[in-house]
């Protein structure tokens, strides 16, 4: 068993984003992000699915070239294969990203 808080040691980074793997199994694995406000915008082109909730903050993704305003408790599904861009983040935004790998 495996089993802890998303909101513990959760800091945000000085700068860029910090991603913390909790759970990897078979081809699923759920990890949490934490945003800085500063983080260069990088464009995702992922082999696998994604699915993404904001929990804390407020953020613009960019999703094939449209952009979509999160605010906390909001999500997207990130299709494999879809470019995709966090063009702006408030500090300490926390995410929570579920990532569905293709069958090895």
């Amino acid at each position: 068993m495996k089993n802890g808080n998303l909101f513990n040691d959760a800091e945000t980074p000085v700068s860029g984003e910090r991603f913390d793997c909790l759970l990897a199994h078979r081809n699923l694995v759920i990890e949490r992000i934490v945003s800085a406000s500063n983080a260069p915008p990088t464009e995702y082109v992922q082999a696998q699915d994604e699915w993404v909730v904001l929990l804390r903050g407020e953020a613009t993704v960019e999703v094939a070239g449209e952009a979509v305003a999160l605010v906390a408790g909001d999500y997207v599904f990130l299709p494999a294969g879809v470019p995709h861009t966090v063009r702006s983040a408030s500090d300490g935004a926390l995410w929570l990203a579920v990532h569905l790998h293709p069958d090895r």
